[in-house]
């Protein structure tokens, strides 16, 4: 059941409820993870908190997921360590008994960066689509359809009004605003930038494997009859597309199980909320390695005393617990897969970025959803949900696991650099300056050219602006 739920979670497989419950678990960040199973130990009496279950047996972590002997004695999880160390928590972090290796963070880093991002509907979007292998052009349109999408995920303004906005910098038509909108409408999450019901159904339905049940008959629906639904019923509905009505049935079940609001599974974060790290990365050998961080979620586990009395009770009270047990299987089962698709993707980015984790943001290297996920065999919605407004700890600090990914820009030597690390050069070259002959773009984009990355001087200067960095003008200093 763990590897069919896996490969669901990656291709979207058939939209089961459990499987709808494992996708929203992978989704949560560690705070909303930590309120939803608090909320299913309460109305649930099988699921009980692990520290009051009875106890069992613990399986030793095995050699090459151990953590390593501590090295910070004073265990102030300040520790950060330099490129040539091995980084380890303090002593007492390291949780036993937990073969996914596990990691107990102490949570004494700085307020400051503990700060989380607020990543709301239009940040999220925004961000897929600077990672995307769009064109400049498509990009700033992508961006003025992301800019009109309501709440719920929904384009309700008319191609011909975006066009507008784009005036008079781009003169596009409703054909190459469209083709742009395809592009959005596959980002995460799955349905948004759709402009009806039938449609934003049609889009989920289209992700979905060609032999689930019901999916052809469903398609048919979402395209034509399904705002008649409502009136006409099943049998209405069955009549009108003269199919049996136990397979329009079928049909209507798995619609009913899509999300109609997209945009709301994307939540924007309260005001200086606290992020938890979802997981911890250190250095061991030389090895980067990677573990959950044992508090990123609550442990529950079923209740073994409800569990037996199934085979004691009455038919009702069993069908009732069993109901119950079945849930409690169910929330168990989506919070092993969240956490195995949560460590298989940071130990990708782990192999792929070490360098921006030994030197920083100047060696990070261009990497996307699509590497990612065409490396792990998973579905690239999967991986955005994966990361999203997840954070790991490491000797850097506490960083965002969106900070591991960036756009590229071709270099004179046929690689590629990321324009995170583009930026990181900006701001050194500015803070190394002379204050009274400040660097001007075009001076800034010919010393990046002199390091082998071609950059046009309109393109240093949206760098700079994104980074909050005045003009040269507006720099001079006179010591």
């Amino acid at each position: 059941m763990k590897a069919r739920l896996q490969t669901s979670l990656g291709q979207q497989l058939v939209m089961t409820p459990q499987l709808r419950q494992a996708i929203k678990l992978l989704q949560m960040s560690s705070a909303e993870l930590e309120l939803e199973i608090a909320e299913a130990v309460e109305t649930n009496p099988l699921l009980d908190w692990a520290e009051n279950a009875e106890p069992a047996l613990e399986v030793a972590p095995s050699d090459d997921e151990r953590p390593p002997t501590p090295t910070d004695t004073h265990g102030d999880g300040e520790h950060q360590a330099s490129a040539s160390e091995d980084w380890a928590p303090g002593e007492g972090d390291w949780s036993s008994g937990n073969s996914g290796g596990s990691f107990d963070d102490d949570d004494n880093g700085s307020a400051a960066e503990r700060v989380a991002d607020t990543d709301s509907l239009v940040d999220h979007l925004l961000w897929q689509l600077h990672l995307s292998h769009l064109s400049t052009r498509d990009r700033s349109i992508g961006a003025a359809l992301i800019d009109a999408f309501e709440d719920d995920g929904y384009l309700r303004e008319p191609l011909s009004a975006i066009a507008e906005t784009l005036l008079p910098a781009i003169h596009a038509n409703d054909a190459e605003i469209l083709t742009v909108l395809h592009q959005i409408q596959r980002f995460d999450p799955i349905g948004v930038g759709a402009r009806t019901l039938g449609e934003c159904l049609r889009l989920q339905l289209d992700v979905l494997c060609p032999d689930t049940p019901g999916l052809a008959l469903a398609r048919r629906i979402a395209d034509g009859p399904l705002e008649r639904l409502p009136r006409s019923g099943v049998a209405g509905l069955a009549h009108e597309l003269r199919e049996p009505v136990a397979e329009v049935e079928v049909a209507v079940q798995l619609l009913r199980t899509l999300d109609p609001r997209p945009g709301t599974q994307i939540g924007e974060l309260a005001h200086d909320s606290y992020v938890v790290p979802d997981c911890v990365v250190w250095r061991q050998n030389g090895v980067w390695r990677a573990a959950l961080a044992s508090h990123a979620g609550p442990k529950v586990v079923i209740h073994r005393g409800y569990e037996q009395m199934i085979r004691r009770c009455g038919e009702a009270d069993a069908g009732y617990l069993r109901a119950h047990l079945q849930e409690a299987r169910w929330l168990l089962k989506g919070l092993e897969a969240r956490g195995e698709t949560l460590l298989r993707v940071m130990r990708s980015l782990l192999q792929q970025q070490a360098a921006f984790l030994e030197f920083g943001e100047q060696a990070l290297r261009p990497l996307t959803l699509r590497e990612v996920a065409a490396e792990l065999g998973l579905h690239e919605s999967t991986i955005s949900r994966a990361i999203a407004r997840k954070y790991v700890r490491t000797p850097r600090g506490t960083l965002a696991l969106r900070s591991f990914f960036a756009s590229g820009i071709d270099t004179d030597s046929g690689g590629e650099a990321s324009s995170t690390a583009i930026r990181a050069m900006i701001r050194r070259l500015i803070d190394d300056e002379n204050p009274r002959k400040p660097l001007s773009d075009a001076k800034l984009a010919d010393l990046l050219k002199t390091s082998g990355i071609p950059v046009a001087r309109r393109t240093v200067a949206k760098y700079r602006e994104a980074m909050n960095i005045s003009a040269s003008h507006e720099r001079v200093r006179i010591a």
